[in-house]
């Protein structure tokens, strides 16, 4: 069973549910590390810090994370030792995040896409296989 850490801020909170309920519907465990509310603002790196350090720990094989753009919540994801987050705003960008950055995460910015974009992303992301070759050349530099 595909085990997924998820967690968003408040700009994030609707899409998150939306994935967690199209995900928990296939099969695919959700662990939820917030927030809880979309009527509160919150600073999303209390939430998303703990659900990628939860990927690197192993607790989860994959985390979503999501914001109003995905892009601090990416950035901070990205500050983990072992997380390779990509932001993904279409289903190419979900595909290649596997195939060419065997990508860990993926943070989602609500405002950016609409849900069924955001389910497509993650679908072609969660589907791809990773290429390797030149492509885990690369990682290992990056992890260098």
């Amino acid at each position: 069973m595909t085990r997924i850490a998820m967690a968003s801020d408040h700009a994030g909170f609707e899409y998150k549910g939306v994935l967690k309920s199209h995900l928990e519907s296939q099969g695919v465990k959700c662990g939820d590390l917030g927030t809880h509310s979309a009527g509160t603002p919150v600073d999303y790196p209390d939430f998303i810090r703990p659900a990628a350090q939860a990927v690197a720990d192993g607790q989860f094989p994959h985390g979503i994370v999501l914001g109003g753009s995905g892009n601090g919540e990416a950035i901070v994801a990205n500050k983990i030792k072992g997380i390779r987050c990509a932001l993904c705003w279409n289903e190419a960008t979900g595909r290649l995040a596997k195939e060419h950055g065997n990508c860990n995460m993926i943070s989602i910015g609500q405002r950016m896409v609409s849900q069924d974009e955001a389910i497509a992303i993650v679908e072609a992301w969660l589907s791809a296989k990773f290429k390797g070759g030149r492509h885990q050349d690369r990682i290992n530099k990056i992890e260098e």
